[in-house]
């Protein structure tokens, strides 16, 4: 499960693992806990360079052993093209999109989500990071959603069907 900040990956792919009864991993709370501490706090201590590094070792290490898994992968897992490769060896990729507008409502308030560059408004920030890996998403891309006028459960239902018809989950 692909997509910017505020998509939906979390809450559909917690969906999604429930109703397909398949294992559900969550790249971002994997890092947390590997190193005992918050992706603010690695960020802060550390930096992205660092927390990056720490992602696509386990990007790889879960696209090896997650058959008849979801993955549930951070906004930046895209930024390293090798995460994609891993994750499409076995697997499928599906990212979500949401409007810019809808984006900023969800996550203007979260603050586990640390600045991802210098010196811009939250909005601003949002705005530039999204285009910037815009095409990034649509590359890897095995099939798109757009959670904005979506109900959560409306947008694992479509999922499960596109599963279905490429024959990737039991009719």
């Amino acid at each position: 499960m692909l997509g910017y900040r505020g998509t939906g990956k979390s809450v559909i792919s917690k969906i999604l693992s429930e109703k397909l009864r398949m294992r559900l991993y969550k790249i971002d709370k994997m890092i947390s806990d590997s190193v005992g501490k918050s992706i603010p706090e690695i960020v802060e201590k550390e930096g992205w360079e660092s927390f990056r590094k720490l992602e696509s070792e386990i990007v790889a290490e879960v696209s090896n052993k997650a058959q008849n898994s979801i993955i549930d992968c951070g906004g930046g897992v895209v930024l390293n093209d090798s995460n994609i490769v891993n994750l499409k060896k076995e697997g499928v990729c599906i990212v979500l999109t949401a409007s810019l507008e809808t984006i900023i409502k969800r996550i203007r308030h979260d603050k586990n989500r640390p600045s991802l560059e210098k010196g811009l408004s939250f909005e601003e920030e949002q705005k530039k990071i999204l285009a910037e890996r815009e095409s990034k998403y649509r590359a890897a891309a095995d099939f798109i959603c757009d959670t904005s006028q979506r109900r959560p459960r409306e947008t694992a239902g479509e999922i499960t069907e596109f599963l279905r018809s490429k024959g990737w989950i039991e009719k």
